[in-house]
Formats: structure tokens, sequence, C-alpha cells
């Protein structure tokens, strides 16, 4: 089966440039993908034909690379039932359930991820690429590139306008200010692998939030990071006294309750690397979420 290419026209503008201009500034690509291009047969081509990095353009000149992944067998695919929201040739988006982890396990190659779905998904021979990471427990919208190349357009665009991420949470008691920021800082905790804490010393990390709908128990908050910590929104709504329903790690467990901390990933807006288009999607809050709050005796603006 034949890569998937990218072709670029020179212009007039482009005239003497070279290839390696062209690939860095107007193909956007990294270093280390022109190395792997570098070594494959049609890795890169110029008016068709294999050239050096070195070589320069004329107007008119069509350059072409590879920008599809060759099978590694990295990834063991694996079958799994998935919500696909949204899906092209370089991209799939997924409405994740909760429960199950997006990582393929080193320490239990049996478990089924979400890496192995969508790798069994694309029939086996395309290593996918989470662009961003949520956790086991939760639930929502999440983006697998199709190629390095896709993803590491992608990453750049993280923390930027081009990517937005909105997270729907339910937090205990009735969150005051009602809207604000959380402006943290986010270490490992002490003496732990995988827990985090608010370190004077640790990785900036910052929170937005507002309040969408309280009733006697909780409130449903709409969670904005500016940032990309690790348990950043459940650690910083833990630390200002408000901890999200459900997380055993940073508030109380209560598996009659929920069986998971109550975040959901609901708001994803892109920019697509290629077309330029602007994709925005919605994911519906999940069942075990909306029970805890669908009686609001305040403000509710529209996301139930």
């Amino acid at each position: 089966m034949p890569l998937r290419t990218l072709t670029y026209t020179a212009g007039e503008a482009d005239e003497g440039r070279t290839v390696l201009s062209l690939l860095r500034r107007e193909l956007l690509c990294s270093d280390s993908h022109i190395s792997r291009l570098k070594k494959r047969e049609a890795g890169i081509l110029l008016n068709h034909v294999r050239c050096y990095v070195t070589a320069r353009v004329k107007a008119g000149d069509v350059l072409s690379i590879e920008i599809g992944d060759l099978p590694d067998g990295h990834i063991v695919p694996m079958a799994f039932p998935l919500t696909v929201v949204y899906e092209d040739d370089d991209l799939l988006i997924l409405d994740k359930p909760a429960g199950i982890s997006v990582h393929q396990s080193t320490r239990d190659p049996e478990e089924i991820t979400l890496e192995n779905a969508v790798c069994h998904y694309l029939g086996g021979n395309i290593s996918p690429h989470p662009v961003s990471r949520l956790d086991r427990g939760t639930s929502g919208l999440i983006a697998f590139a199709k190629s390095g190349y896709i993803h590491e357009r992608l990453r750049r665009q993280m923390h930027t306008s081009d990517y937005a991420r909105t997270y729907l949470g339910i937090a205990c008691g009735h969150v005051a200010p009602t809207s604000g920021v959380i402006d943290l800082p986010i270490g490992m905790a002490e003496g732990s692998t995988f827990q985090r804490a608010i370190q004077p010393d640790g990785q900036s990390a910052r929170t937005e939030y507002e309040t969408l709908a309280v009733n006697e128990r909780f409130t449903l908050l709409k969670l904005t990071p500016r940032t990309g910590r690790t348990h950043q929104l459940r650690l910083h709504m833990a630390a200002i006294g408000y901890p999200l329903a459900g997380d055993w790690l940073y508030g109380a467990e209560d598996r009659a309750l929920i069986a998971r901390p109550a975040l959901h990933s609901y708001e994803l807006t892109l920019m697509h690397p290629i077309s330029g288009e602007r994709i925005h999607l919605t994911a519906e809050l999940p069942e075990d979420m909306r029970r805890l709050i669908d009686d609001p005796t305040k403000q509710n603006k529209g996301v139930l």
C-alpha cells in the first residue's frame, strides 16, 4: 500500500531555495522526520525524482514527501468498539469511554488500550499517535494522528488558539468563587511515582474554571487547561478545596456515587494541519456524570 504523500509546488519567490529550506519552512518537517525521509527510496522527490536536500528548486518544481509511517509492529492490534466522531486521511477523533487507558501497557501486555484498538481499527499496519493524553478514568474527545508527521504538526499547535480543549468536571460542594483562574505549579508527590502535588519548584500550571450548574451536593464546571500537566485539572480543583467527585487520588473514592473521577473531555477545536480547516467537536456528557448534576438548583448554561 503506497504511503500518504504531501506535495509543494515552488513559486517564483522560492527560486533558488534548497529543498531543505522548503522542507523546514513550508512543509514544517522536523529534523528527525527529514532524517527518516532521506533513508527512504521515495521519501523526498523533486519532480518525481529522488533528490538531495541540498538541491535548489526553480519556480514550478514539485517537491513531494512521504508523510505516512512505515509499519513497525510497535503497537499490537486488539479489537475494541470505538466511537468515532471524526476521521479523514490524517486524523481520527474518538469519544473515549471511561475505564480504558490510552497507551499500550508494558506492565500488562494483554490489557486492551486505545492504542491497541486504534491500531486494529486502522488495519494493524499504522502505529497510532495520540495527540494528547487522557487518564484511564477520563471520558470524552481524544485525537489520534495517523502518522508521526501529523502528530508533530498538531503537537506544535498545543496550548495555542489553534488547538483548544475544554473539559466538564463535577466538583464536590459549591465552588466559590464561581469562576476564576488556578495558577499553581505541579510536581511529583514525595515518595510516589505517579501522584502529583502542588510544589513551589514544580512546572507552571494554569487552569481556568467557570460554574455551569449547581445542585445541593455538586458543581458542574467548565474547565480549560492552559497548560498540559499530568492530573492538572484533578489536582487544581482539589488544591482549592473542591476535588472532583469520585477522585480516589486527590479527593475521596465513592464507587456507589461514581466509579471514576468525574471528568469529561467535552470540546475540542483544532486547525487541520494539512487542509487548514478548523474542526470543532463536542461529546455529550456521559450518564454517570449526568446523574450527579441532573437536578440543578441554580444556573444551567445549556451543556446538560
